[in-house]
């Protein structure tokens, strides 16, 4: 049986189409494109557009995007809210430490996004800007440690910078860098992939202000 996709969207401007549909296809995101005047099947829960047009479009669920902003944002409250929920009970960042920083982004154990990073700076501001924008009653990190020593640095810089109620553990990798998953055996199985797989996975929870 065919999906259907839960998420529309309705614009005639093409800067702002480019910018939200290639939010959403770098999440595999099913989506749907139609013009703001458009009728709505019912199976979309939600419609993103633009200020501009929104009086155009008759749906209960319309946001809008801002053309200058980074997409990102709007495309996670399409997500949320085409999933029913008005926030998460958990949200997880799973973190894939080596060469490359793998990161992913589960909200109630659903991949929201996953992303890859070459410095361990860049990996650490987007855990922070995560933490800070999403929405849910508990929020934890969990740090794979396939290499030991800069799971740990991750470890002791998060834990200097996020709110102290973000709780952070540790996780063994053991099983989480390969894939027997059938639709992850078409594609590369990547850090992201791997980031994901350790934020699934219960960990040891690090203490807070305790220094290692």
């Amino acid at each position: 049986m065919k999906r259907k996709a839960t998420i529309a969207v309705a614009t005639v401007s093409g800067k702002a189409y480019y910018k939200i549909v290639n939010e959403l296809k770098s999440r595999n995101i099913l989506f749907l494109s139609i013009v703001p005047w458009e009728p709505i099947p019912s199976s979309v829960k939600v419609v993103i557009t633009t200020a501009e047009e929104k009086n155009l479009i008759k749906h209960p669920n319309v946001i809008v995007y801002n053309v200058e902003e980074d997409p990102s944002k709007i495309v996670d409250e399409a997500i949320r809210i085409s999933s029913g929920k008005e926030s998460y009970e958990e949200i997880i960042i799973g973190v894939d430490p080596g060469k490359k920083f793998g990161v992913a982004v589960l909200g109630d154990g659903k991949t929201l996004k996953g992303k890859e990073f070459s410095s361990i700076e860049e990996t650490i501001d987007f855990i922070l800007t995560e933490v800070e924008r999403g929405s849910s009653k508990v929020k934890r990190v969990r740090i794979g440690m396939g290499v030991p020593e800069i799971a740990e640095d991750i470890a002791r810089r998060l834990d200097l910078a996020l709110p102290k109620d973000v709780i952070i553990e540790m996780v063994s990798e053991e099983g989480t860098s390969t894939s027997k998953d059938a639709t992850l055996a078409k594609r590369k199985f990547s850090d992201a992939d791997s980031a994901a797989r350790i934020a699934l996975k219960r960990g040891e929870i690090r203490l807070r202000g305790v220094s290692r």
